[in-house]
């Protein structure tokens, strides 16, 4: 009788394991659930619900997008946290919950180091400051100009002590305006407020303003990152105006609960990459304002680590204290 070494019957498990469950996500009956930390409606639904449905056929499965809308995206961090480690829910998620909110909320109810596995990267992109149709502005020199006009505004931000958030704080020390950030529980409310002429601005991603800025119901007005915006040669920089310290562009990855089999976790970055390969997909992603690239598991947890710092050091010299 042939006794297993206990190091060798954990890897014979695991091998086990691994297999069963890339033979269930294979199954044609199978759900996977990929969660989205904010309301339908904004620019990283609309992301996700675009990459569910690609996603389908090569992971051969039925691909849903759950929206768990709520504190920045926390709430369906929680939510992956608490699931299942077997690749069936995954979280679509940009810079904000992953390497921002952990900073600046005391208890946020989850580590991303400790509870999440990087499964891909898929685009990197930034945020901006646009003003709604009844601003009078058509330029970020205007919209300053005219704030010290009427004395002061509010500047609607998607989710609270987020990076628009500190660049609406920045932009009021910077050029001396009394500025102040309204939180919105995601950017489809605040587009909706801003569509409505209910606030003057907002900062938010490319994504979030490009389709109304296309359509003249706001204008982008300057945007963050060290180079213009292919999709945008028009609007300049924070950079070009003076306002340096936030070019590390921001970036979108998918994520699974700590503890998924390494082969699932390759798996779905390859389809992913598959996906982020066909001329549709990638065309559809940048007219969305997004720089489409495919991240492997490790080069994802790079991004992730690098920002997290370059954040760290932002955030520590604001003075900002966690809540």
């Amino acid at each position: 009788m042939t006794f297993f070494q206990p190091a060798r019957r954990r890897l014979v498990q695991a091998l086990a394991l691994s297999s069963l469950l890339l033979g269930s996500l294979a199954q044609a009956d199978t759900t996977i659930k990929l969660m989205v930390g904010f309301p339908p409606g904004g620019g990283t639904d609309a992301i996700a619900r675009l990459l569910a449905e690609k996603l389908k056929e090569p992971l051969g499965a039925n691909v849903i997008v759950e929206n768990k809308a709520g504190a920045g995206g926390q709430i369906a961090a929680q939510a992956l946290k608490a699931a299942p480690a077997d690749g069936t829910v995954l979280f679509l998620s940009h810079d904000h919950t992953i390497s921002i909110l952990p900073q600046v909320v005391k208890n946020p109810g989850f580590n991303p180091a400790q509870d999440f596995t990087p499964v891909a990267g898929f685009a990197t992109f930034v945020n901006g400051l646009a003003v709604s149709g009844g601003t009078p502005a058509k330029s970020f020199n205007e919209y300053v100009a005219w704030v010290k006009s009427k004395g002061k505004d509010t500047v609607g931000v998607p989710a609270p002590a987020s990076v628009p958030e500190f660049l609406v704080k920045v932009i009021g020390e910077k050029y001396k305006l009394d500025l102040a950030a309204a939180p919105y529980r995601g950017s489809a409310p605040m587009m909706a407020d801003m569509l409505g002429n209910q606030i003057a601005a907002g900062v938010a991603s490319v994504p979030d303003f490009i389709e109304n800025h296309k359509a003249g119901k706001v204008r982008m007005v300057a945007l963050l990152g060290k180079d213009r915006q292919a999709l945008l040669p028009d609007v300049p920089t924070f950079a070009e105006l003076g306002l340096t310290g936030f070019e590390d562009l921001p970036y979108y990855g998918i994520f699974a609960p700590a503890g998924t089999p390494k082969a699932v976790v390759d798996r779905t970055s390859d389809a992913l990459a598959k996906v982020l390969a066909q001329p549709d997909v990638k065309a559809q992603l940048t007219a969305m304002g997004l720089t489409v690239g495919h991240m492997t598991p490790q080069q994802l947890g790079a991004r992730e680590k690098a920002y997290t710092a370059t954040w760290a050091r932002i955030i520590k010299a604001s003075g900002f204290q966690a809540q």
